[in-house]
C-alpha cells in the first residue's frame, strides 16, 4: 500500500469514556488470556496424548492454532491502545493487520467445511475412515484451506492497494478493517465494496453448502442406526462442531446483512469485537466440555505433571 499524503491512521476504538475503557480492557484481557489458555491446551494435548492422534483432533489442533492467530492479530493492539492511549497505527502496520485478520477469518470458514467433511466420513463411511482420512489427505485439506483463504483475499486486497486517503485518517474502529478504510477513502470505492461483498458471499455460500450437505448425510445416516445409544453417541461427536459453525456463520451473516461501508458502523464494531474476542474464547471450551476424550487426556496430563512434581 503506497500513500502520498497519509502515513498513519488514528484508531478511534469503541468509546472515549475512561470508565468504559477500563471495563473493555478487563473484558478483552480476560477473554484473550482464556482463549490463549484454552486453545494452547488443546494444541498441547493433541501433541502429547496418543489417543488424540486422529484426523478429528488434527483438524481441531489446526483450528485452535487458527483461533490463536486470529485473536492475536487485533486484540493485543487494541489492549495496548487502551492502556497507553496511543491510537496511532502506521500505514504498513494497518495493511499487515488487515491482511492477517482477513486471511485467518476466511481460512476459518474453509477449515470448518473440512471438519464437517471429516465428520461425514467418520459417521457415514466408518469402515473406510482411516483410509480416506489419511495423514496425507488431512495435510492436503489443511493446506487447501489456507490457499483458498489466500485466493479469496487477493482480489479485494489488490483493489485496496490502490485506495487513496486524502483528508481524514481517523478510522472509526478498534482495529484496521476493510469497511472503515473504505469509508474514509477519497477514491472510488464502489469496485472494492462490490468485490468484498462478492468474495464474502461466495465464501459463505461455498463453505456453508459443504457443511449443510455433510450434515444432511450425517443426520440421514444417524437416523438409520438401530439403537438410541448409537444415535446419541453419533450426535455427541458432531454437536460441538455444529455449535461452533452456528456461532461463526451467524455473526458473519449478521455483519454482511448491511454491507455498505458508508453506513453506520457502531453495531458492526460491537459484533466484530465479539467475533475477535468471544468466539475464540468459547470454541475451545465448547469442544473440551463436550468431548470425553479431550477431558480424559487433560486429566491424564495433570496426573503426569503431578507425579513428576512429587518426584
Amino acid at each position: 500500500m503506497r500513500n502520498r499524503t497519509i502515513t498513519t491512521f488514528i484508531l478511534l476504538g469503541l468509546t472515549d469514556d475512561p470508565e468504559l475503557q477500563v471495563l473493555i480492557f478487563i473484558f478483552l484481557f480476560l477473554a484473550y488470556m482464556l482463549s490463549l489458555t484454552g486453545n494452547l491446551t488443546i494444541i498441547t494435548l493433541t501433541f502429547v496424548d496418543s489417543h488424540l492422534k486422529t484426523p478429528m483432533y488434527f483438524f481441531l489442533k489446526n483450528f485452535s492454532f487458527l483461533e490463536v492467530s486470529f485473536i492475536s492479530s487485533c486484540i493485543p493492539r487494541y489492549l495496548y491502545s487502551i492502556a497507553t492511549g496511543d491510537k496511532i497505527i502506521t500505514y504498513n502496520a494497518c495493511f499487515i493487520q488487515v491482511c492477517f485478520t482477513d486471511l485467518c477469518g476466511i481460512t476459518e470458514f474453509f477449515l470448518l467445511a473440512a471438519m464437517s467433511y471429516d465428520r461425514y466420513v467418520a459417521i457415514c463411511k466408518p469402515l473406510h475412515y482411516v483410509t480416506i482420512m489419511s495423514s496425507r489427505v488431512c495435510g492436503i485439506l489443511i493446506s487447501s484451506c489456507w490457499m483458498a483463504g489466500l485466493c479469496v483475499l487477493i482480489p479485494p486486497l489488490s483493489l485496496g492497494l490502490n485506495l487513496k486517503f486524502c483528508d481524514s485518517n481517523r478510522l472509526d474502529h478498534f482495529g484496521c478493517d476493510a469497511f472503515p478504510l473504505v469509508k474514509i477513502s477519497c477514491s472510488d470505492t464502489w469496485p472494492m465494496e462490490q468485490t468484498v461483498i462478492i468474495c464474502a458471499v461466495l465464501t459463505l455460500n461455498m463453505t456453508l453448502t459443504c457443511v449443510v450437505l455433510s450434515y444432511a448425510y450425517i443426520i440421514k445416516t444417524i437416523f438409520r442406526f438401530p439403537s438410541d445409544q448409537q444415535r446419541k453417541k453419533a450426535f455427541s461427536t458432531c454437536s460441538s462442531h455444529m455449535i461452533v459453525v452456528s456461532i461463526t456463520y451467524g455473526t458473519c451473516i449478521f455483519i454482511y446483512m448491511n454491507p455498505t461501508a458508508k453506513g453506520e458502523v457502531t453495531i458492526k464494531k460491537v459484533v466484530s469485537l465479539l467475533i475477535f474476542s468471544v468466539s475464540p474464547t468459547l470454541n475451545p471450551f465448547i469442544y473440551t466440555l463436550r468431548n470425553n476424550q479431550v477431558k480424559r487426556a487433560f486429566k491424564d496430563s495433570i496426573k503426569r505433571i503431578a507425579l513428576l512434581s512429587t518426584r
